[in-house]
């Protein structure tokens, strides 16, 4: 068996077809035509594409025909992601009047809430582009005429906002709620009725995936010219929230005690959770008590993708398995707590929780039970036990973006190794530039990435195994001899213990995976491979292809008889692995 040195860079296959709506003017001859359909946000639109285009042209073609941008788009076809840019639309399967479902990432979008404090109250979002006087008309618009355009005077901060100040201007403080006061009148009744109201920016990370505004009909009316902007918010009663203990043996951490703990405060202020854009499950930015922050992020378990209560409008997994092969609906948020019991601190394995930074900067994470009316309920909210929610509890990490928003070459080198240490050894299989972000740290302002989104960590096979770092130039340079000797602690078995030890019995499968990659990491360290080199062979080359280790795997299982034991399986696969990486670094 030959290992690759080198994996190659995606190339993007431009096709020539474009949508239906564009045939007249773009035409192919390239494979056979079909014709998809785009499910996005309940509506369904046909788009004819070729047989042989690629995932990147088809993406590319949408943006054309919808304007929603390539970096914004997931597409999934069958229970699983169509992730891989260079592939080919027939290599996923995808035929003639299939059903694509488009998941939008849209965090450039700021979140418009209008409410009254009785709770009434509807809200639209605008890109952070757009300019006051387009915010106007929104208000005008989904008001239902509770505003008119001429009677607006938005004043923020005592400044009268004109129609050509930009959204992204007001919005510099992405943790901050900014009010605006609307100034004038505006009768709506024969009979006016007068309500305070409060209008608010809502300026997080990222906001509410949908655009679309389902606006209840209100009975608006004021006679004042001016209208005072009222900022409290009624305490919200029927909520819980406390840690999934599974072993009352394991303590939990002052870091995870605080967390829940502010949480917890948070919600009893009425500050209500904020689902999240980004992903494709349900995930919510919980506040803290002033409400100017965030805290955390929660990660219902129902609202996973393809799960019962996904808020994203996937279809239900038909045989339970995930959007990556190799992982099942409903387990993510057990790999997201997974990811940080792992990612040990430097001086040695954890024997549980504790307040010790890991390796990779993973943070802190634990499982809880929830209830408020803020999440997904599809058939409506009660304050009963069949709507408390299981899922991760993760804390929000202060950044300045994610890797995806700037170039690889300004990041330490250090702090990619220690996310492709992380990766390689629990096989992730959802590894892209928009899940690490980018914070500083300490009073030089050093750089720092900060690895989240685990939900795809740890599966079954390796078959879906992705690193975006693969291809950023710190992965070519070696580990340092401190970070091999971090590598050198690892113990697969003892991680496998510990993940039993607080609640996740995790199957034989993946617990497969982790020793297999964990052997491998160890291997190709001491070996000197760089972090690409032991990527590259996690990694497939295209969809089809089996990547190395799966070759390696592969080789093992037919080597060995019927009925032998995990051990001497992996004693196979230790030296099919020692054959293959001393022919690549000979």
């Amino acid at each position: 068996m030959t290992v690759p040195c080198v994996a190659p860079s995606p190339v993007y296959k431009e096709s020539l077809k474009f949508p239906a709506d564009f045939s007249a003017r773009h035409g192919s001859c390239l494979g056979e035509s079909i014709v998809i359909y785009l499910s996005v946000g309940g509506s369904v639109s046909p788009m004819s594409v070729s047989e042989s285009d690629s995932i990147a042209s088809v993406k590319l073609r949408i943006q054309t025909f919808k304007g929603f941008f390539v970096k914004k788009q997931k597409l999934v076809f069958g229970g699983r992601e169509l992730s891989r840019n260079d592939s080919h639309v027939q290599d996923y399967g995808v035929g003639d009047g299939n059903v694509l479902h488009l998941v939008l990432r849209l965090s450039d979008l700021q979140a418009i809430t209008v409410r009254t404090l009785c709770g009434k109250e509807f809200e639209f979002h605008v890109e952070r582009s757009r300019n006051v006087g387009y915010v106007r008309q929104q208000i005008a618009k989904k008001g239902k005429g509770f505003v008119d355009l001429k009677d607006q005077e938005l004043i923020c901060d005592g400044e009268e906002l004109e129609d050509q100040r930009l959204i992204n201007d007001i919005c510099k403080n992405n943790d901050a709620v900014i009010h605006l006061l609307i100034r004038k009148c505006a009768k709506v009744r024969a009979k006016p009725v007068r309500k305070d109201f409060e209008l608010s920016i809502e300026a997080p990370n990222f906001c509410e995936e949908s655009a679309d505004v389902v606006a209840e009909e209100h009975q608006w009316g004021m006679q004042s010219e001016e209208l005072q902007v009222i900022a409290s918010k009624p305490l919200q009663r029927d909520f819980t929230l406390e840690p999934l203990i599974v072993n009352s043996k394991s303590e939990l951490p002052l870091v995870i005690k605080e967390l829940i703990n502010s949480t917890y405060d948070g919600l009893e202020r009425g500050n209500q959770p904020i689902r999240s854009s980004e992903g494709s499950g349900g995930a919510y930015f919980m506040q803290d008590p002033s409400g100017q922050r965030y805290i955390s992020v929660f990660k219902p378990i129902d609202e996973e993708p393809m799960a019962v209560n996904n808020p994203q409008g996937l279809p239900l997994s038909t045989d339970g398995e995930g959007l990556k092969r190799g992982t099942r609906v409903g387990e993510g948020a057990f790999r997201e707590v997974a990811a940080y019991i792992l990612d040990h601190p430097r001086n040695g394995p954890r024997s549980s929780f504790n307040d010790e930074k890991g390796f990779a900067g993973v943070p802190p994470t634990v499982m809880v039970k929830c209830l408020h009316r803020g999440f997904n309920h599809p058939e409506g909210f009660e304050c009963a036990s069949k709507n408390v929610k299981i899922g991760s509890l993760q804390m929000f990490m202060e950044n300045h973006g994610s890797c995806e928003d700037m170039g690889p070459r300004a990041f330490p080198m250090d702090e990619v190794h220690k996310i492709s240490v992380l990766d390689i050894r629990l096989a992730n299989a959802d590894r892209h530039a928009g899940n690490i972000l980018v914070g500083k740290d300490g009073e030089d302002g050093r750089v720092v990435l900060i690895p989240i989104d685990h939900g795809y960590c740890l599966p079954e096979n390796f078959e879906d195994c992705t690193f975006d770092w693969l291809y950023w130039p710190q992965a070519r340079q070696p580990y340092s001899s401190d970070t091999i000797d971090y590598i050198k602690s690892l113990d697969a078995e003892q991680d496998i213990e510990l993940l039993k030890f607080n609640g996740w019995d995790i199957s034989l499968e993946c617990a497969r995976t982790l020793r297999i990659s964990t052997m491998l990491l160890k291997k190709g360290a001491v070996r000197g491979l760089t972090p690409f080199a032991i990527g590259s062979i996690m990694c497939r080359e295209t969809l089809k292809k089996e990547s190395v280790i799966e070759q390696i795997v592969r080789e093992a299982q037919d080597a060995v008889l019927p009925g032998t034991s995990e051990a001497a399986f992996l004693e196979s696969v230790s030296l099919i692995m020692d054959r293959c990486l001393d022919e690549l670094s000979s």
